[in-house]
């Protein structure tokens, strides 16, 4: 592997490591202050049309969600990363679709689609590292068999 090669994976690997750890912990950090409302009033962000189809209060909703982000978070931060990244991705654009919906906060939706973006990102990066890593467990695979001799 050339000089080149070696400092565009390591660019790669700084980059997915700041990914996995900034869409896992980030998640994390809002499902659990949805339950203490210190970064944000949360409710205030619930659509009023969700509001009124949901069978449960805006509150218990917000638990709910906080719930369902620090999961997504942990199987972001797990060896799961590429699951993660999806579940992360979908409901950020679930969350910027609720924010539409709202009549305002456009530009809070705009970057819940952008750090979609990155989710998305980060699982293109965990499937070519998969297959990377795949690749080279068969090749060492293959020359140990060749130096024992056994083709």
């Amino acid at each position: 592997m050339t000089e080149f090669e070696d400092g565009i994976n390591n660019n790669l690997n700084v980059g997915w490591w700041a990914l996995k750890i900034g869409l896992g912990v980030g998640p994390i950090v809002a499902g659990i202050d949805k339950y203490f409302n210190k970064l944000a009033d949360w409710g205030m962000y619930l659509s009023p049309a969700a509001t009124k189809i949901l069978p449960i209060s805006g509150t218990t909703f917000m638990h709910v969600v906080g719930v369902v982000e620090i999961v997504a978070g942990l199987i972001v931060l797990s060896r799961w990363t590429k699951v993660g990244s999806y579940i992360v991705m979908a409901w950020l654009l679930a969350i910027a679709l609720n924010l539409i919906t709202t009549g305002m906060f456009y530009d809070l939706a705009m970057r819940d689609v952008e750090i979609a973006i990155g989710a998305f990102v980060l699982a293109q990066l965990t499937a070519a590292r998969e297959r990377s890593a795949a690749t080279k467990e068969s090749g060492a695979a293959v020359s140990t068999v060749q130096l024992a001799g056994i083709q």
